[in-house]
């Protein structure tokens, strides 16, 4: 690009083997809004790594929990419970200095553009990069760039009242990147855009990741920008219910193709039940399902070991332990009942799983599939 020079991105791993540095680390990290008995919890025991250069897009329903996570990360509220550090700076209980300091790092693109009316585009644009002391000669050359790319060097000295709503939100994203921000964090960065110009937008947010290992985090409604995303975390109610490379989907396929279970299913169908699976993981005790909750998941072991338990007049018994390749919870999915045995991860596991519509979708597709379940529920009543 003009007036910068590039910073070669991360995938995750050097070429010595050692691996990227982290851009966002959460754990265990909770949220609240009110007081008193008005206090309502927003955000839930969340847990999420971002390495440095990965674009990250956040999905879930709305009031599922993405914007406040966005604005905690983005230092625009204060860390309440759990530990958030971002570009390496811990945010629970970080001081004002810390926070402005980090912020310097940091590119906002909201929904809300928010541009001055006085001011044209360049201008704009050219307020944030004052703000962060950039060479003026830099500046000039970065701001050009920025505005030809995304479609607007045409209107580069327009105001605000003489541009549409799709071009104010291209300034404003333009806005967001001229400084050359380590870590961009987007709310709906394509909402009030059409395919064309949200396509050169996220297409701008690859080159960036890639040429100078800028971390994206984007909040996104837009099913049309997906493919961007070298990972998709899901939020539901104030939960991440998962969190998938994007990759991850030929490599569930290759796993799932080692099992009886899936072995009827067609490519195609194997390939959608694989990009509808989640992954979720376990430490060694955590209870993964309990015995009595209503069973809403479908679970498949892609790694570590579990303990199923049965608990019965108060006692309680180990009856099996599953390893790599086996699975649980589909007693309650076929039956509609609940759950009729806890399960505690004996090491750390990783699960594929399936919601139960998707589980039931695939039972409607693949009468081996059926089978094979009923056969080793059977051997387990």
């Amino acid at each position: 690009m003009p007036g910068t020079k590039p910073i070669p991105a991360t995938s995750g791993v050097f070429t010595d083997g050692r691996q990227a540095p982290k851009s966002i680390k959460v754990s265990k990290l909770n949220h609240y809004f009110g007081e008193g008995e008005l206090r309502k919890q927003a955000l839930y025991d969340n847990n999420l790594e971002v390495k440095r250069g990965e674009i990250v897009i956040m999905t879930g329903p709305s009031g599922s929990g993405k914007t406040t996570l966005l604005t905690l990360i983005g230092t625009l509220r204060t860390v309440q419970e759990g530990s958030l550090k971002v570009l390496g700076q811990e945010l629970h209980g970080a001081t004002r200095d810390d926070v402005v300091r980090l912020r310097r790092e940091l590119g906002f693109i909201f929904q809300a553009h928010n541009l001055f009316e006085s001011l044209t585009a360049y201008q704009n644009v050219n307020m944030a990069a004052e703000l962060a002391g950039m060479d003026r000669k830099v500046a000039n050359d970065r701001i050009e760039y920025l505005l030809a790319r995304l479609g607007l060097g045409h209107r580069i000295h327009y105001k605000p009242k003489s541009l549409s709503g799709g071009q104010k939100q291209r300034v404003a994203i333009a806005r967001g990147l001229v400084h050359q921000p380590k870590l961009v964090l987007a709310d709906e960065p394509t909402a009030a855009l059409d395919e064309k110009s949200g396509r050169e937008v996220v297409t701008l947010f690859q080159e960036l990741a890639r040429d100078e290992g800028c971390t994206i985090v984007m909040v996104t409604h837009d099913n049309r920008i997906l493919d961007v995303a070298d990972r998709i975390v899901n939020m539901v109610d104030g939960r991440i219910r998962s969190d998938v490379a994007v990759h991850e989907t030929s490599v569930i396929c290759e796993f799932l193709r080692q099992f009886p279970l899936f072995a009827d299913l067609q490519t195609s169908t194997l390939s959608e039940v694989a990009d509808k699976m989640m992954v979720e993981d376990a430490e060694p005790g955590d209870v993964v399902i309990r015995q009595g909750d209503p069973g809403e998941l479908f679970y498949l072991i892609r790694s570590g070991h579990v303990d199923v338990i049965v608990e019965h007049d108060g006692d309680k018994k180990k009856v099996a332990e599953l390893g790599e390749g086996q699975y649980f919870g589909e007693a309650a999915l076929l039956r509609d009942e609940p759950r009729n045995a806890t399960i505690v991860a004996r090491s750390k596991c990783v699960f594929y799983t399936l919601g139960k519509a998707d589980f039931k979708d695939v039972l409607a597709r693949s009468k081996s599939f059926v089978e094979e379940l009923r056969t080793v529920l059977a051997s387990r009543t």
